[in-house]
Order: C-alpha cells, then structure tokens, then sequence
C-alpha cells in the first residue's frame, strides 16, 4: 500500500523524452506510484510506440504517448490541448527532455550552440507555460525540472549544455517564485553519472573517464537509472507541497566533494 504521501493516483503525469534512458526511468517511478502516463518523443512514432510497449509489459497500463517537439510553441500548445481531451488535466510536468554536444567553445558553431540552448532551456519555458496556466486554473500543480550536475560545474567540450543547465537552475527557481502563491511548486533534479546504454562504452574497468567518475563519485559507482525514481515520485506528491525552488542533485556525493588524490582508498 502507497504511503499518502507519496500516492499519486488519479493524477496525470506528462514526462517529455520519456521514451528511453534516465526519462524512461522516472517515468516508470510515477507510474509505480499509480500516476496515469503521458510520455513524448519528438523524433518517431515508431520510437514512442516501442516505449509504451515496454512500460506496459512492466504493468503499467495507464500509458499514452505523443509526438511533438518542445520547442515548437504551437505544437505544444496543440499537445497540451490534445492530452487534456484525450487523456485528462495534466498534474505533474517533468520538462525531461533535452539534448547535449560535446564541441569545444572555441569549435562549436553557432547554429549547434543555438540548438542546445533552444531545447534544453527554452524548450522548458515553452513546455511549462501552457501547462502550467492550466494548472493555475485548477488551483495548483507540480513542475519537475531535470537540471544536471552541469547546473552548478564546468567540464571540458560541455559549455553550451552547461550554460543551458545553468540557466535551467535558475528558470526553476524563478518559475518557483512566480508560481508559488498558485499552489505549484517547482524543482528541479540534477542527475550525476549513471549507467545508461549512453555510458556504456566509457563504463569499461581501465577506461579513463570510468575510473574518473569512481574516484570522483564517494559512492564509489555509477548510480543505476531506478536510483532516480524516489526523487521523481517525492517532488511529485504531495510530501513535497511545501518545498519548491531546489534542485535535488542525485550523484552519489559528488557535489559534496572535493574528490580525493588517485592513490587515496
């Protein structure tokens, strides 16, 4: 039995970029707390269809899925519309969706510069407001932000989805703010390094960038996709009514360390 707290049944949950990795992951956190599933893709139905798929074979059947982008101001207009027909008042946005370029500044071009920073800031914005003036409507609502340890550190060939990050940690405390006095409450989660299908060729034991993160992480792992599913549910349920304006950084202890020397156990 779901502790009240944390029950999130009845309620609508739309994940955008939900259709794989560490979304996937979070999605499959509020479904688990008995949320109704809204997840978007932008590149395929096909891509969408594959993911309903799987979440249904896991037991959630309260799963629908829909295809736009998030930078699209009237796509999403049309979604959100679309969604609340078809499917029901949208209770908790997770804005997950997001792209990075690995491009030295001094290499990128401004048009790839552009694009990181219009889907993983601007697309938030343009995601969040026709949601959230429905939400406003309704007397209150949940904005989960997934912002990255890249919100608060620098790291080589990253700049552009840095500064995108950064500014993300900002949008979520401003959104909060703003919103607070409707009943919304906005956060943001800031993953480390996880063990996803994207990580798995640097994951190898001797690879540079692995023994890296184990080091540098006092966990002393890369933490697994699930490990992301309590913070997911806490922001979205009603044990988290009073908290809003904070990035929840899930790295193993990363942020609270200043690492330690290579020979150091």
């Amino acid at each position: 039995m779901t502790h009240p707290l944390f029950d999130l049944s009845g309620k609508v949950a739309l994940v955008t970029g939900a259709t794989h990795g560490l979304g996937m992951a979070m999605a499959k956190g509020i479904a688990s707390a008995g949320a109704t599933l809204v997840i978007n893709g932008a590149s395929s139905q096909e891509k969408i269809d594959n993911a309903i798929k799987e979440y249904k074979a896991l037991g959630f059947d309260k799963v629908h899925g829909y295809r736009f982008d998030v930078t699209d101001e009237q796509a999403v207009k049309q979604a959100v519309e679309k969604i609340e027909t078809e499917v029901g008042a949208i209770d908790i946005l997770i804005n997950n969706a997001g792209i990075i370029r690995r491009v030295p500044l001094l290499d990128m071009p401004l048009d790839e510069w552009e694009l990181v920073i219009k889907t993983d800031l601007t697309g938030v914005f343009t995601m969040s407001r026709p949601v959230v003036k429905k939400m406003i409507e309704r007397g209150g609502g949940k904005v989960i932000n997934i912002c990255s340890m890249m919100s608060e550190l620098g790291r080589n060939s990253v700049g552009a989805y840095a500064a995108a990050k950064g500014g993300l940690k900002m949008l979520t405390q401003n959104m909060a703010t703003e919103w607070a006095k409707y009943n919304i409450q906005v956060n943001g989660i800031g993953p480390g390094y996880f063990a996803t299908n994207q990580t798995a060729p640097i994951r190898v034991e001797g690879h540079p960038f692995n023994d890296f993160i184990i080091n540098r992480t006092p966990a002393g792992k890369w933490g697994e996709p699930d490990e992301l599913q309590g913070a997911a549910i806490f922001l979205a349920a009603p044990a988290s009514n009073f908290i809003t304006g904070q990035v929840v950084y899930v790295d193993g202890g990363i942020l609270a360390s200043i690492g330690k020397p290579a020979n150091e156990d």
